[in-house]
């Protein structure tokens, strides 16, 4: 088994609900998110979700979060990280357009 560290970028995420880089996990692949930030990249606030995609379903990390001009939502990381499994996704959506930047961080087990 491989152990592989990966970084994950999305800019100007904005009103629909977007795939971190458009990642899904590969088949035959555990995914293991030990990071997740999402960045303000206007000059006024910004409410955010973020969800675990299953390939067909959305499920909340975090729902209508504001996030101030300027600043930083870290949704994961420290001690908290959130597994995927095969066609799982990370997905961030903003109420505004191309308001966010997204950096998330995995660990890929092939």
């Amino acid at each position: 088994m491989a152990n592989t560290f990966k970084r994950k970028l999305s800019r100007g995420i904005g009103t629909s609900l977007t795939a971190v880089d458009s990642y899904v996990v590969p088949s035959a692949t555990a995914t293991t998110v030990i990071g997740l930030a999402v960045a303000n990249v206007t000059a006024s606030q910004v409410i955010v979700d973020a969800t675990v995609n299953d390939g067909s379903n959305d499920t909340y990390l975090i729902k209508s979060a504001p996030i101030p001009s300027g600043g930083t939502l870290v949704i994961i990381g420290g001690d908290q990280k959130v597994v995927l499994e095969t066609l799982d996704s990370i997905k961030i959506k903003s109420n505004t357009a191309a308001s966010v930047d997204v950096v998330m961080s995995i660990l890929e087990i092939t």
